[in-house]
């Protein structure tokens, strides 16, 4: 059996939440995400962002300013209430004043439109990777085909489900002895 160690790379249960109510903008970030690995559900208004995060729990949430029934700021204030999602601001509002709210009010990065899709992927890697402190070291997780070896949890998993380890009793040289 030849083991080897794994890369840590996107997991297709790793939801990002898009937030956009341009169509076009949400489409093209979504198709730059996924070709990265991601699983990407648009949100076009806030009040559906903030549903959509409740449920999917993203690990990343791009989120637009000025949207219908309920702006990004707001979305922004509440997903901070309850959660430390990392956000990127994605908007047309340049302005210092608009950017060091934004930043204040909790989110990570900020970035203004017109923006490159091709540096919007690489800010939201880079913020994942800060993020993921306390993701196992790629040394410590082992891999061959489906089986995977979590070194530092004492994990095993199988096809995708965890296996049950349980402590083999003690030998002792009174149990051992015929």
């Amino acid at each position: 059996m030849n083991l080897h160690r794994t890369k840590i790379i996107p997991d297709m249960m790793d939801k990002i939440l898009v937030v956009e109510d341009d169509k076009k903008t949400a489409s093209l970030i979504k198709l730059y995400l996924e070709r990265e690995g991601f699983q990407i559900l648009i949100a076009y208004d806030g009040r559906q962002a903030l549903e959509l995060a409740e449920y999917h729990k993203p690990i990343f949430v791009v989120l637009d300013l000025m949207l219908p029934l309920l702006d990004g700021w707001e979305v922004c204030r509440r997903l901070r209430q309850s959660s430390n999602v990392p956000i990127l601001m994605l908007t047309a509002r340049g302005e210092e004043v608009d950017r060091v709210s934004g930043l204040t009010l909790g989110a990570d990065d900020y970035v203004v439109k017109p923006f490159s899709p091709r540096e919007l992927v690489a800010r939201v890697k880079a913020i994942l990777r800060r993020g993921r402190q306390g993701a196992p070291d790629p040394g410590k997780v082992l891999s061959f085909e489906e089986l995977i070896l979590d070194l530092e949890k004492h994990k095993v998993t199988l096809e995708g489900q965890v296996i049950l380890i349980t402590k083999p009793p003690s030998l002792t040289a009174s149990s051992t002895s015929i």
